[in-house]
């Protein structure tokens, strides 16, 4: 759930993360980067996308199975699902939304996007509590919207970006409302109608995370510490968003090292 370059929400081997979890936070995040490549990068036809998905599919029922997965990248990870006793279903998740990336362009209202979210971005928290040993249903549920509230900050800095790649996750029911088109987004139009929509984004992201944000207390040590500097980190970028009028086009929002240090300065005082 960091923000990093290539998958974004997600902590890679974090200095705050304790060094016994390191490796399986790893092997966690190169399954979910490989996935994602297949589903992003490069110029596959779509059926060969998706197949490669479903191949992963099949390494995953191998692990399942207590079989011996064909692929290197699944050896290290069914390590590490055996060693912490690791759920499948939330691996399956994310392939079912990588999967939707590779076909599905457009989302009709936010139900649908919070059905993408439950998917592309919730599993990654479900997965890191159990390696917390603090996967109880109130954690679950508080990690869900910080997770899902990260998917969306995600979405709302890199809208240009998305749309490059022929993706638009504003609900076209609520573009509609504001009166924003497809047209200006390709155009890179920030104006008054574009503001409005972005402003009702970032403020119902904004509360979502402030409805997960008590998991930052919950959770103790390190492990508590980087979760709010997680929470911050999200914050920061909402308010960097506000902060350039939502002009996304030409002020894409992004973490620098000072930024770093007043999130570590906010989150710091609640170790103790």
């Amino acid at each position: 759930m960091q923000p990093v370059d290539h998958y974004e929400n997600f902590p890679v081997a974090s200095i705050l993360m304790p060094k016994r979890l390191r490796k399986p936070v790893a092997a966690i995040y190169h399954f979910a980067r490989a996935a994602d490549d297949i589903a992003d990068e490069g110029d596959l036809p779509d059926e060969e996308r998706l197949g490669q998905l479903d191949e992963f599919r099949a390494e995953l029922a191998r692990i399942a199975a207590g079989e011996t997965p064909l692929m290197p990248l699944f050896l290290n990870l069914a390590a590490e699902i055996r060693q912490h006793t690791l759920p499948m279903q939330p691996f399956y998740d994310l392939l079912d939304a990588f999967s939707q990336d590779v076909v599905k362009k457009r989302y009709a209202n936010f139900d649908e996007l919070l059905d993408y979210c439950r998917r592309s971005a919730n599993p990654v928290g479900t997965l890191l509590l159990h390696l917390y040993g603090e996967a109880t249903p109130v954690n679950i549920a508080y990690s869900d919207a910080i997770c899902t509230s990260l998917q969306l900050i995600n979405f709302w800095q890199d809208v240009a970006k998305d749309y490059a790649i022929g993706r638009i996750y504003l609900p076209l029911e609520e573009m509609a409302q504001y009166g924003v088109s497809e047209e200006q987004i390709a155009r890179g139009i920030t104006d008054d109608a574009w503001r409005g929509l972005m402003h009702f984004q970032a403020s119902r992201a904004r509360a979502m995370m402030s409805s997960g944000a008590p998991l930052g207390s919950i959770l103790t040590g390190r492990i508590g510490m980087e979760m709010r500097m997680i929470i911050a980190g999200g914050l920061c970028i909402l308010r960097k968003l506000r902060n350039t009028d939502y002009d996304i086009f030409n002020k894409r929002p992004v973490l620098r090292p000072l930024d770093w240090f007043a999130m570590v300065a906010r989150s710091a005082p609640f170790i103790f």
